[in-house]
């Protein structure tokens, strides 16, 4: 489908973001023409290997560039909060790198900010815009499993421990809910189609005292069940599976996945593999320029509330396992 061309910024210029930087050359009609460091030279070496027209030395003129339309945010999670509230207020439309914040009041507020100003705001969910995943959802509407009940999901993997790395660092909001955990749970509310009534969770809390590896049970309206784990120190298959009345739908490496598989009612049977045209990230940058070409401010495939609904769902992990981290003790946000 085509898109209204928008030009895009890049505001925070770690691995993530040449990764999306790198996504973006598979958009039709985006263009990437400004990024923003608080390194100078950060910033010139990085447009200077994607092409970008201008870099600017700080967050700030990033968000009041005038050729901008999108800024993709790619700081650290505890950043997420002010820059994505700079972004709105520049008048850009903001894609912010999951998870959205840090905890759900953070995120309300960033809510709030972009309804007041009409801004278009949506959390950098990649696997939600995946073809395999669309291809899911339309498995599930058109009731080829019947009803679905129930979701397994797990991602783990094992890092070399390291006080200092965003994995493990609370300083840095570290562990492993956060940052591959939030898969699973939107994954789960993507399947059974609401958020989670009810949660239970245990982790195992490292000696740096962030979750290395958890494991949660969610419970939603009519009887429906999730089991998900996650961990940052323990390797896992990385797959997930929905089960229905009549059938099953079986995805192997869910959040990155080109595959998935159907056993369905009546003996049904189907498995699609949907290559990408770049390298995945592509797609929520095409769904953001789908979304301003139609004059919408949130997408319908995940809408602001929903990415509300998981950060609330994953401060009431976190307030069950008793991690809050240092910065969030002498704010509002954060009641974890």
């Amino acid at each position: 489908m085509a898109t209204a061309t928008v030009r895009w910024g890049i505001l925070g210029l770690g691995s993530i973001a040449r990764t999306f930087a790198t996504g973006l050359k598979a958009v039709p009609g985006a263009q990437l023409v400004a990024v923003g460091s608080r390194d100078a030279g950060k910033a010139k070496a990085f447009a200077a290997d994607f092409g970008a027209a201008r870099a600017h030395a700080s967050y700030e003129a990033l968000c009041a560039d005038p050729g901008v339309d999108a800024i993709y945010v790619a700081t650290p999670h505890p950043n997420h909060r002010e820059n994505a509230l700079a972004v709105i207020a520049g008048g850009k439309a903001l894609l912010c790198e999951k998870p959205f914040t840090v905890n759900a009041d953070e995120l309300v507020e960033i809510v709030a900010a972009a309804r007041k100003a009409k801004r278009f705001a949506m959390e950098a969910m990649w696997t939600r815009f995946l073809p395999v995943h669309a291809k899911v959802r339309d498995w599930i509407a058109r009731g080829a499993i019947g009803e679905p009940r129930m979701v397994t999901a797990d991602f783990g993997f094992r890092a070399g421990l390291d006080p200092t790395s965003r994995l493990f660092d609370q300083r840095l909001a570290g562990g492993g809910l956060l940052d591959v955990g939030v898969y699973t749970i939107a994954l789960a509310n993507m399947a059974l189609g609401a958020a989670a009534e009810k949660v239970a969770g245990f982790a195992h809390l490292g000696e740096t005292g962030v979750d290395e590896q958890a494991a949660m049970v969610l419970a939603y309206p009519g009887g429906r069940l999730a089991s998900l784990t996650c961990a940052v120190r323990t390797n896992t298959p990385q797959d997930a599976r929905i089960d229905g009345t009549e059938g099953s739908i079986r995805i192997p490496g869910f959040w990155h996945t080109t595959r998935a598989e159907l056993h369905g009612k009546g003996g049904a049977r189907e498995t699609v593999e949907i290559p990408n045209q770049g390298n995945g990230y592509e797609h929520e940058a095409i769904e953001v320029g789908r979304c301003l070409a139609a004059g919408l401010t949130e997408s319908p495939v995940i809408p602001l509330d929903e990415s509300v609904a998981i950060m609330r769902t994953m401060d009431e992990l976190r307030r069950q396992w008793g991690l809050r981290y240092p910065f969030e003790q002498t704010t509002k946000a954060g009641r974890a």
